[in-house]
Formats: structure tokens, sequence, C-alpha cells
């Protein structure tokens, strides 16, 4: 597959930056990108590529990856597409905007890929997921999943509709952990640590925990519940701990609370005709 292919990435937010920040990481050129984004931040600026308030017809793109918030589909779609080659490869990173939705607002002759990738992919630490058309060719299939892995890794889903539970547990889910790093730091502080070395403890343990999740580091089998049973002993602080974290209204009530929030809402933003896709 040709890998020098040409990339208009449509939006430079967080998301955006992050995906970028992680492409050049792992090799790609920054003449490979066109980034429009009418009000750029500094970080991606900085990044070398080239930036513009509206591309145009002299960047003629392979891939097009849409990083705008779902509210501006409607407003940015129409113009980007106008300018497209016929067949471009359209990925989109928005919650809650459907395949249909895509082919409405920048018309047949184009092809679509939803992806929910998620902030570690500025690190090459990313998961996305990928769900497509059965019309969309493998070499542009191919395409999408060798850009999203230039990043993380990936997986495909087998109907679009689960992108909203992805989107729930992956794409909000830096998010959660970040909070409970927030969280334990604040617990260290009200037992009588400095506020300083409680975060120092807080957020190593948050980071070191992940790693031993990485089934790249520690295999495939790698399983949370057999390591939260390594390190508890009978009787002991962990254990205690774990009998509240464990209880009814504990973590995994609280996940799941917090993970149908987050469906809730990009079903929300799909609208009626969204969650029949």
């Amino acid at each position: 597959m040709d890998k020098n292919k040409k990339i208009l990435l449509i939006g430079g937010g967080k998301m955006g930056s992050a995906l970028l920040r992680g492409w050049l990481k792992s090799g790609l050129l920054t003449n490979q990108f066109c980034v429009q984004e009418p009000n750029p931040a500094a970080a991606i600026t900085a990044m070398g590529v080239d930036v513009v308030p509206q591309a145009g017809p002299d960047f003629s793109p392979d891939i097009v990856v849409l990083a705008i918030k779902p509210q501006m589909a409607a407003l940015v779609i129409p113009d980007v597409a106008a300018t497209l080659p016929e067949e471009c490869l359209l990925i989109s990173l928005m919650a809650g905007t459907s395949i249909a939705t895509l082919r409405d607002l920048a018309g047949a002759k184009h092809h679509f890929i939803r992806t929910m990738p998620n902030t570690p992919a500025a690190l090459g630490r990313g998961i996305s997921a990928l769900v497509s058309e059965a019309e969309v060719p493998d070499d542009l299939r191919d395409a999408a999943e060798w850009l999203m892995q230039a990043v993380g890794d990936t997986v495909w889903l087998s109907r679009e509709d689960q992108i909203n539970a992805v989107t729930a547990i992956s794409g909000s889910g830096p998010a959660y952990v970040f909070h409970m790093a927030e969280a334990l730091a604040g617990s260290g502080e009200a037992l009588g640590l400095e506020p300083a070395i409680a975060k120092q403890l807080a957020y190593q343990t948050v980071s070191g925990a992940g790693a031993m999740l990485d089934g790249a580091v520690a295999g495939p089998d790698v399983d949370a519940g057999q390591l939260r049973h390594d390190v508890t002993s009978p009787g002991g602080t962990t254990e205690a701990a774990l009998g509240i974290l464990a209880g009814e209204t504990g973590l995994g009530d609280l996940m799941r609370r917090t993970t149908s929030a987050a469906f809730q809402r990009a079903l929300d933003l799909a609208g009626p005709e969204g969650e029949k896709n």
C-alpha cells in the first residue's frame, strides 16, 4: 500500500491535534498533511504542517479526516466535499453522526468510514474502533486501518450502532482514568500526604498499573481480574479497600452509570435517524 498518501485533517482541536502528533511521531511526514482550522492553537501550528482556514483545490487529498464537533458537520462538510476528487475516503471521528448523515452532507460519490480513537493516540498508545459500509473497497479499509494503527491498536466493529458504546468506553475512557488519578491524589492529601507527594504516588500508580494491562508487554492473555487478585492479600489493606469498591454502590455500579451517561449522550447527538443505524 502507498504510504505517501495526502491527508486533509479537518479540525485541529484536542483530538485532531493528538492524532496529528501521533502520526508525525510514527514517521509520517509533515508534507503529507494539510490542516483546515480557522482558529489554530499554537501547539498545532508548531508541528510544522500547513494550517489553513479553508483548504483549497491545490491540496488534493487521498484521505480526509473529519475531526470536528458534530454540531459543525452541516456547516463544514458540504464545502469540503465540493473540492474533493471523486471516491475520496472520508474518515469521521464525530460521535453520533451516522454514515447515512455523512453521505447526505458530502454526496454519494465518496466513501465513508467512522472511527472512534482516543487521546493516548498522541503517544502512539491509543485504540481506535472502525466501522464502514460493506461497499467500501478493501484498499480504502486498509488505508483507514493503516492510518489509525500508526497511533495505536485498532478493532473493526460489525455494526455501526456499536460505535456509541465504543464512545462510552474507550473514547471517553481516558477522562475517567484521569479523574480517578485526581481522586486518588486527593485521597492521599486527605490522609495527610503533601500534595506533590500524593500527586506523584497517584499518577505513577495509575500509569504503572495501566502498563501492566498492556497486552504488548504482559502478553495477549493479560487479565485485570487476575492482576487485582495477585495484589490482594487475605485480610490485608487492599482487601479492605476493595470491599468498598466492590460494594453494591461501588465502582462497578458507578462505572455502569458513567458509561450509560456517555452512551446516551452519543444517542442524543445522533438523533432519531442516527439511532436506527
